[in-house]
């Protein structure tokens, strides 16, 4: 094996960069999770969590990844044979729904360009058909991390309202949340799920599923089996800042150690920061000569720019060049995009040096690939920054 020098870059959309702090507040043994000190420590974090979201209502914490939170949201609020509209945005849009059909739901699917955002209105026209309700809830991505397009929650929120429909609305926040405002009481949302990879900066293994009151009285209806996602029993157990089972007690102590980094930043300066790092992503692919593949402004993502390939080219050569050569890692395409997109990271634990390290490593793998483009897309990144003035 070739010795590497330096450290690796892991610039994917999720998982990131795991900061030193959070890897030395995990780094201690478990202590008793049925013990006064885990109580605590569970009860503080599950304000921080409602904080975080801007969620008055619950918070729940899964030992799982995202997909995990999917089949939770959908499980504790509806039963065999409802209805479920989705649109057909991209990657994880699918499988949100193929996770719905596996439980026995019916998946409507709304056709979407997977290079723009979604098409509220085709959504409002949709439940005005739906004159008897038999569709109990409308899923969405907010940041759809297959293609780095960004949906419009409020908008989505306001077809629903605009047809008087009584679907709940789920999100998909697992690669927005830290990167991008997301305000779960003022949206409207019912039930938004995320992961601790992504945004959170910790290692992959937990995910989370905010709740409305909404949500809560439809679990009391719903039909669906479950038992370790069940949210009557988790909500009593974390009364008293426990869990029905045992808990991924390490990675609590993470999740602990984030939410103070984020307090101390400051929830704004982190959705500034991001918003920053990914003008200048953006400004690099455009001089570069390349597509972002998102076709709207209003759909762009500060959690990853989504770059589109030249015809001919191959995006998992131009990856494969970049992780042997300068030992950094970018997102491939998913799904039907596979070969034709790379993915650059830019959310969690970074800065401007971070990002202008990573727009590097991507230029000189597009000329060692051969890849027509223009040289200057890191220059372009600076000039974002140094015009603006300041930190990230």
């Amino acid at each position: 094996m070739t010795f590497r020098s330096g450290r690796h870059f892991l610039q994917l959309p999720g998982p990131t960069n795991v900061p030193d702090r959070i890897l030395r507040a995990m780094d201690r043994p478990p202590i008793d999770h049925r013990g006064p000190e885990f109580g605590e420590m569970v009860k503080g974090i599950l304000t921080g969590l409602k904080e975080l979201f801007r969620a008055s209502e619950h918070v729940f914490v899964y030992p799982a990844s995202g997909s995990g939170s999917w089949e939770a949201a959908l499980v504790n609020t509806l039963s065999v044979g409802d209805r479920v509209v989705r649109f057909d945005g991209g990657h994880f849009s699918e499988t949100w729904g193929t996770v719905a059909e596996a439980l026995g739901l019916t998946v409507d699917v709304l056709p979407c360009d997977w290079r723009r955002p979604v098409d509220s209105t085709a959504l409002e026209e949709h439940l005005n058909a739906d004159e008897g309700h038999e569709i109990k809830a409308v899923l969405l991505t907010h940041n759809e991390t297959s293609t780095g397009v960004k949906n419009d929650i409020q908008g989505v929120r306001t077809a629903i309202d605009q047809a008087s429909h009584p679907a709940l609305l789920m999100v998909d926040a697992v690669s927005s949340l830290c990167a991008m405002e997301l305000l779960h009481d003022e949206w409207g949302v019912d039930v938004t799920i995320t992961g601790s990879q992504k945004g959170l900066m910790l290692p992959p293994g937990l995910s989370f599923a905010a709740v409305s009151r909404k949500a809560l009285e439809a679990h009391e209806r719903a039909g669906l089996a479950r038992y370790y996602w069940d949210w009557t029993a988790i909500l009593a157990s974390n009364e008293r800042g426990f869990f029905p089972y045992t808990p991924a007690t390490n990675l609590l102590y993470g999740l602990e150690e984030a939410l103070s980094m984020l307090r101390e930043e400051g929830l704004a300066n982190t959705l500034r920061r991001h918003d920053r790092l990914a003008k200048a992503t953006r400004a690099a692919v455009a001089a570069w000569g390349l597509e972002n593949f998102c076709l709207e402004e209003s759909g762009f993502s500060s959690a990853q720019t989504t770059v589109k390939m030249p015809d001919g080219t191959d995006a998992d050569a131009l990856r494969k060049i970049i992780l042997e050569r300068f030992d950094m890692s970018l997102g491939s395409g998913l799904g039907k995009l596979k070969g034709q997109v790379f993915r650059i990271g830019h959310l969690g634990d970074i800065n401007e040096l971070t990002v202008a390290g990573t727009l590097c490593g991507v230029e000189m793998g597009l000329k060692m690939a051969g890849v027509p483009h223009r040289p200057g897309g890191v220059g372009a990144a600076l000039e974002v920054w140094s015009t603006e003035g300041g930190g990230a």
